[in-house]
């Protein structure tokens, strides 16, 4: 099956980076929000990373509006229906994509492959709620999704090798290169990173060193763009702790288990750079500053 038209439900900042990178492969999008408030502020996130590449001369100005007469929006995922592929990027709960997938499974084309960027949660189990499994598959994009180069593509019992090729090809059109994982908790990336990141927490944990000196030690030490702690930020310490209780009950590893500093921290609300505080003080978000945890 070729994909021309492509769907992404969620536009938040993963779903609008995915959706930019899809305009910029050359594909006709619709994005999907919950409401028209939500639409408006995805569709102009979409169109301001748009224009960042025509001031940086990635592309011209006919170029950049070419790939917005390719870009509308819509609340209804009724407006989906026609879409050869669907992406969601919406909140990770596994609840709320099921009953996604479930509605999208109702209203389009019998055709139209489906695909999840959960980083964490059961493919098979989201799948599971349609009635096309065979045509289910995990496509997970990392943060920013403009920039990374990886994309997992996640196969289940369920995936024929004509689908998974099919997915393999949109990824390389995309300009990414994708590695395929079976499904299993965390994947292949998160699968090895989780137990790094729990373990420096669990050394700030127990006043092995203080976060800046952790960090300090695996950039330099270990040549890392960032420090663990920083990353931990980064990603959401609300969505580390969710992917890392995934892993802990499916594996019963204890390095997959979520130290107490993640639980209490989450708690607090303290979640990363999305909520100003975490590990670090965002105030200035081109200078984080350690933070004294008190331990």
């Amino acid at each position: 099956m070729e994909i021309r038209q492509v769907g992404v439900v969620g536009c938040g900042a993963m779903g609008a980076g995915i959706a930019q990178v899809v305009l910029q492969a050359g594909y006709s999008l619709m994005v999907r929000e919950i409401d028209e408030n939500l639409l408006a502020k995805g569709l102009d996130r979409i169109r301001k990373g748009l224009e960042k590449l025509c001031e940086k001369g990635k592309v011209s100005v006919e170029e950049k509006e070419t790939m917005q007469g390719r870009l509308s929006g819509t609340v209804s995922l009724a407006d989906l229906a026609l879409s050869d592929l669907v992406i969601e990027a919406v909140f990770e709960d596994i609840s709320v994509k099921r009953d996604l997938f479930k509605t999208l499974d109702g209203a389009c084309k019998k055709e139209t492959i489906f695909a999840t960027n959960t980083s964490s949660l059961s493919v098979s189990e989201i799948a599971a709620s349609t009635s096309r499994p065979e045509q289910f598959v995990g496509l997970h994009f990392f943060n920013p999704a403009t920039v990374m180069p990886l994309v997992e593509v996640i196969k289940t019992i369920a995936t024929p090798p004509g689908l998974l090729q099919t997915v393999l090809d949109f990824a390389r059109k995309l300009g990414k290169t994708p590695v395929i994982a079976k499904d299993n908790a965390g994947f292949i990336v998160n699968l090895f990173l989780t137990p790094y990141l729990m373990d420096a927490m669990r050394g700030v944990g127990e006043s092995v060193a203080s976060v800046a000196d952790v960090d300090a030690a695996m950039k330099l030490g270990c040549n890392h763009p960032m420090g663990p702690l920083m990353l931990s930020d980064f990603i959401g310490l609300d969505v580390l702790l969710s992917g890392s209780s995934r892993m802990f009950e499916e594996y019963k590893e204890k390095r997959y288990a979520p130290p107490p500093l993640l639980r209490k921290l989450v708690m607090m609300g303290y979640l990363g750079q999305k909520t100003g505080k975490g590990f670090y003080d965002w105030s200035d978000p081109k200078n984080p500053v350690p933070r004294d945890l008190g331990l």
